[in-house]
């Protein structure tokens, strides 16, 4: 039966169909992104390179994180002494000097 008739069974591929066409636009997608064609709006490089080259781009990954822990150590001990600054400067001073702490 053409129609509405059959339980609605055009409906139902519709839907069907429409929720069978999202996971392969996706895996296209996915598949693009691995081959090279496409990885986050740039090209990818996908010849294979040679070994030092490989070597040279790991030692440098490897001085860029040691660069970037580095720098995140620093920023958390700036932190840490703004936050014993501020604590310092906002406490009662009786409890940090108390009276004739000079003459010990």
């Amino acid at each position: 039966m053409v129609g509405n008739g059959g339980g609605g069974s055009q409906t139902g591929e519709c839907s069907n169909l429409a929720s069978w066409r999202s996971p392969i636009l996706m895996r296209d997608a996915l598949v693009a992104q691995r081959i090279g064609i496409i990885a986050r709006g740039r090209m990818v490089e996908t010849r294979i390179k040679p070994y030092h080259e490989q070597e040279a781009e790991k030692a440098r990954r490897e001085e860029q994180t040691r660069v970037f822990r580095r720098n995140q150590v620093f920023g958390l001990v700036l932190v840490a002494a703004a936050i014993c600054l501020w604590w310092l400067l906002h406490t009662n001073p009786k409890w940090i000097f108390p009276p004739g702490w000079w003459r010990l």
